[in-house]
């Protein structure tokens, strides 16, 4: 009995980054479930050439960030190709790609949810997707008839994506400037979390308070990045995972099918925002309500009372809570209330710690008066809260 052979199919796809290894999860999840492809992939960056093994592979198929440098090489292999970077439109090549429009609209809707109505836009000049993100951001905030302000770091395109979001780095004098001009509050859109570290990095050796002065949300939702800016960086969520498998889906109607190659673009929605401190407020140009929600963000876990918040700033406690009300539509009590249980969701969601364990950490010196507290506050006990967010596979 004879058996067929399985086809190669090339993954030219960096995991240097999240989007990169959640394309790469796309396409084996169509591999392993609707195909019996051999996947041949080796570690690369994103603006590497070819491997010099691709062209003696015998692959039946090529998935990649193609770009003009690397678009030569993968003709002569004479099979499908499917490129997932879509920097340029390249004859017979189908492309598939995460919609930057819809991108554009989760950050610019996030940030008027947080009651922003000054915005501001930080990439890279002649970089594609931040080219996008920028053209179809300033459409969304003319359409609301908002103002926005632009900066973008120099292209180092010549080099590559890698080097112009490196060169980022080294251009902090004039970021510095624009940041500090910017008028608070301001609701900022950087195109990516690379671009969203150097603008947080640079606010905190500046003195920039973030979010109350700038609040900032990026794209891409890196694991590794997100959590390690300070503050955390609120992200949108791109759907790269199903890039990758509609692109292996793309590629297989060719290789299978017989469908012919054309140019095609077809567009991904991100799945949402993941929001993180960075934009955790609500805008306000009041800077003593500004400077009272900071101190209540940073010290609220540590048992602080109302009291405590109306020593911190320059009016008195009856004025501050005045004006709180009529600024954020709630009182102090309730903003140290939501913060304290916003950090116990947390907290239940990503560690095992017992209630009493969770309760200090959170500000409350009971597991019962924190329990009762969670439970009148979102309508169930933190033990529901956990088995319903938590996946059993995961505790």
């Amino acid at each position: 009995m004879s058996f067929k052979s399985r086809s190669k199919v090339a993954l030219l796809i960096e995991s240097s980054r999240s989007y990169g290894r959640e394309l790469l999860k796309g396409v084996a999840l169509f591999a392993r479930t609707r195909t019996n492809w051999s996947l041949l992939h080796q570690e690369m960056a994103i603006d590497d050439m070819p491997p010099e093994w691709l062209a003696e592979s015998g692959v039946s198929g090529v998935i990649a960030r193609v770009d003009s440098h690397s678009v030569r090489s993968l003709r002569k292999l004479r099979v499908p190709v499917v490129d997932v970077r879509c920097r340029r439109k390249f004859q017979n090549m189908p492309r598939v790609d995460t919609d930057d429009q819809a991108v554009a609209r989760l950050a610019f809707n996030h940030l008027r949810e947080r009651g922003f109505e000054q915005f501001a836009f930080c990439g890279y000049a002649a970089t594609h997707y931040a080219t996008m993100r920028l053209k179809y951001f300033r459409e969304f905030t003319r359409a609301g008839g908002f103002p926005l302000s632009i900066y973008e770091s120099p292209s180092a395109s010549s080099f590559g994506t890698t080097a112009t979001e490196q060169s980022g780095i080294s251009d902090s004098t004039g970021m510095t400037d624009w940041l500090q001009a910017l008028e608070p509050p301001t609701g900022l859109f950087v195109c990516n979390d690379i671009r969203g570290q150097q603008v947080l990095n640079v606010c905190r050796l500046a003195g920039i308070d973030i979010p109350d002065s700038i609040g900032v949300v990026s794209v891409d939702d890196d694991e590794a990045i997100c959590p390690l800016c300070d503050p955390p960086l609120s992200s949108v969520q791109p759907d790269a995972q199903g890039v990758g498998y509609r692109a292996a889906e793309i590629l297989c109607e060719m290789m299978v099918d017989g469908v012919p190659a054309d140019s095609r673009l077809e567009l991904v929605p991100p799945k949402g925002v993941t929001r993180r401190l960075s934009t955790q407020i609500l805008a306000t140009a009041d800077r003593e309500v500004a400077q009272a929600s900071r101190f209540i963000r940073e010290h609220a876990c540590e048992g602080i009372k109302v009291a405590d918040v109306a020593k911190h700033v320059s009016i008195s406690r009856r004025q501050l809570e005045r004006r709180f009300r009529t600024e954020l539509k709630h009182t102090i009590h309730e903003e140290i209330t939501a913060t304290q249980i916003a950090r116990v969701k947390q907290l239940l969601t990503e560690t095992d710690l017992t209630l009493e364990q969770l309760a200090p950490l959170a500000g409350y010196d009971y597991k019962e008066l924190l329990s009762n507290v969670f439970k009148r506050e979102t309508g169930e006990t933190p033990g529901e809260f956990r088995r319903r967010n938590v996946p059993s596979r995961q505790r």
